[in-house]
């Protein structure tokens, strides 16, 4: 019984420095500050028809329906603009968790367009604090509807119009968030002589969060003077995110009509104060395409 005893003392002394050292390792991890990225500063990648600080996820399919309905100052015999329509049918995809492309055709002139969009600052905390998310996108789009003269020498690089955009944003809490996206707009052929061909913006975004699922977003592009003819006015659009599992439906009245950045900053000509206002809405539905590899 002795030796027993002399023995179990014996292997406790031989174990608990171990365990002792094995404690001092984990308390030290588990003290090691992490990066705590902030997410979900919007609900999708669009607030309304601005590009967010979201980025589609690496390896996700984003599809979206974009639609605008006529203007509400058609009145009842237009069902207030429900006879018409204007559509935007595209797709995202997430490369990595900053990088991301997308294709789309709209109806509006028959516009194909496509983007791409990198996040190349993360606003974080801990290890490594950032105080905002900055992204770049730039885009390139072609209208192709018939000439209107085709007797006269039609180049194939009038029908061509670029976007360069630049997104700084900060989500200040769950509940709101603030977006500023400065941007640039070319357009090869312009109507008149008042107009430019390169376009200079402003657009402010903000998200306030209402519940789990319904959010409030607002959006205003400011287009900075002497470059526009003076029919085009700025867009400003109002709407609501409601999340429902796999999708995002976004509900909205907006003065523009077209999606693309050309159509909605540079040759915007809905007016609020006489109700050329559209009812609208995006519905995006993701589907993971592949599991991106965690190193």
């Amino acid at each position: 019984m002795k030796l027993c005893t002399l023995l179990l003392l014996t292997l406790f002394s031989l174990v608990s420095p171990a365990i002792r050292a094995q404690d001092d390792l984990l308390s030290l991890l588990g003290d090691e500050e992490t990066t705590n990225y902030a997410t979900a500063s919007f609900k999708t990648n669009r607030v309304i028809n601005l590009h967010s600080l979201e980025n589609t996820a690496a390896g996700v399919f984003d599809f979206k329906i974009s639609h605008r309905f006529g203007t509400l100052n058609q009145g009842a015999y237009d069902i207030f603009g429900l006879d018409q329509a204007t559509i935007r049918l595209g797709g995202d995809f997430g490369i990595t968790n900053r990088l991301m492309v997308g294709y789309g055709r709209s109806t509006y002139e028959k516009t194909y367009d496509g983007y791409v969009k990198y996040k190349f600052l993360r606003q974080s905390t801990g290890k490594r604090n950032m105080p905002i998310t900055a992204a770049l996108m730039a885009s390139a789009a072609v209208q192709t509807l018939k000439w209107q003269n085709p007797d006269r020498d039609n180049y194939f690089s009038s029908r061509l119009y670029y976007t360069f955009q630049l997104m700084l944003g900060r989500k200040f809490s769950d509940a709101f968030t603030l977006q500023l996206s400065p941007t640039l707009v070319h357009r090869n052929l312009v109507a008149t002589k008042a107009e430019k061909n390169d376009v200079l913006a402003l657009g402010i975004a903000g998200r306030i969060k209402l519940s789990k699922r319904i959010a409030l977003n607002a959006e205003y592009i400011y287009v900075l003077p002497d470059q526009l003819a003076p029919q085009f006015t700025n867009a400003l659009s109002i709407g609501f995110d409601i999340e429902t599992g796999g999708h995002v439906f976004q509900l909205h009245f907006t003065n523009a009509t077209g999606m693309m950045e050309r159509a909605f900053i540079a040759e915007n000509t809905g007016d609020w104060t006489d109700g050329g206002i559209h009812f609208g809405f995006n519905i995006s539905r993701v589907f993971t395409v592949f599991k991106p590899r965690i190193e």
